[in-house]
């Protein structure tokens, strides 16, 4: 998970650099143009039939949705502090679970209900709605929490049944083919430093989602969800260093409760899915 954080990191540092000299959904596009071609073996396999794609359905809504959130995340990225998109980012496990309430039929007890409150409280500390202007960047950031939720979603519907490098390849491809309309709308041409910094991100992202699929593999979420925490630490520091962003002790303290609100959700899911498998265990026996 540490690898993870600076996988992700290089992230935001190469879209930062990237800048909005080219639209949003072009710079996505090349960024998951980039990330298929290292996907090339699974979909190999696919073609050839050793591999099966299962609820294909599901998986290009997630696609889109994902890719929608994805352009308006590297919006985000290339007009407020690193730090600030960091810290907003924290609220989709937040919206997650509501979701999954609304959506899944999960029930959403009083303690879960007071994280979820906590969480939107972290939110409205980063933001600090009447005391400073809201802008387009903070705007499109909080917009992808919606359209990153029905990914994550959406992502555990499909883990039960689909094997993990065919979730990663389905999303790559997917997201793929909805963003090339959407860049081909407002083409800019390319500079090669943008085109290196953009394939520079996707290598990034990829082996980011490879280190962080082993850490669930190999520790609990309750575990794993505090050390996230230093995405934002990282990522506070990069800015300051790296492109003159000052500290906002809000983002620090907002991006605080916010991870404290996700840690809780995600230690009372693991107490509810161990109660789940005991009880199932009993009722088998």
């Amino acid at each position: 998970m540490l690898v993870t954080g600076f996988c992700f990191l290089g992230v935001t540092i190469t879209v930062r650099y990237t800048g909005s000299g080219i639209p949003a959904a072009e710079a996505a596009f090349i960024r998951y143009l980039v990330g298929t071609l290292f996907l090339v073996p699974v979909y190999y396999r696919i073609i050839r039939g050793s591999t099966v794609v299962p609820l294909p359905g599901i998986m290009t809504v997630r696609g889109v949705a994902h890719g929608l959130g994805v352009i308006l995340w590297f919006y985000a990225m290339a007009r407020i502090p690193m730090a600030q998109v960091t810290a907003l980012g924290y609220l989709t496990p937040v919206v997650v679970t509501v979701g999954a309430a609304l959506f899944l039929g999960e029930v959403l007890h009083l303690r879960r209900l007071v994280a979820v409150t906590v969480g939107f409280v972290g939110m409205l500390v980063i933001l600090r709605p009447g005391f400073t202007e809201i802008s387009l960047g903070q705007i499109a950031q909080l917009l992808t929490t919606p359209l990153f939720a029905v990914s994550m979603l959406l992502t555990k519907r499909l883990s039960a049944e689909a094997e993990p490098a065919v979730i990663v390849a389905s999303l790559s491809l997917v997201c793929t083919l909805t963003l090339l309309p959407l860049a081909m709308i407002n083409w800019v041409t390319p500079t090669l430093t943008e085109v290196a910094l953009l394939s520079l991100t996707a290598v990034f992202a990829t082996y980011g989602h490879y280190t962080m699929t082993l850490a669930f593999r190999n520790a609990p979420l309750t575990a794993l969800q505090p050390i996230s925490f230093l995405q934002l630490l990282w990522a506070t520091i990069a800015g300051i260093l790296l492109f003159d962003e000052g500290l906002d002790i809000y983002v620090v303290i907002g991006g605080g409760i916010l991870v404290l609100s996700a840690t809780y959700i995600a230690h009372r899911e693991s107490v509810i899915n161990r109660a789940e498998r005991e009880e199932a265990v009993r009722a088998s026996d």
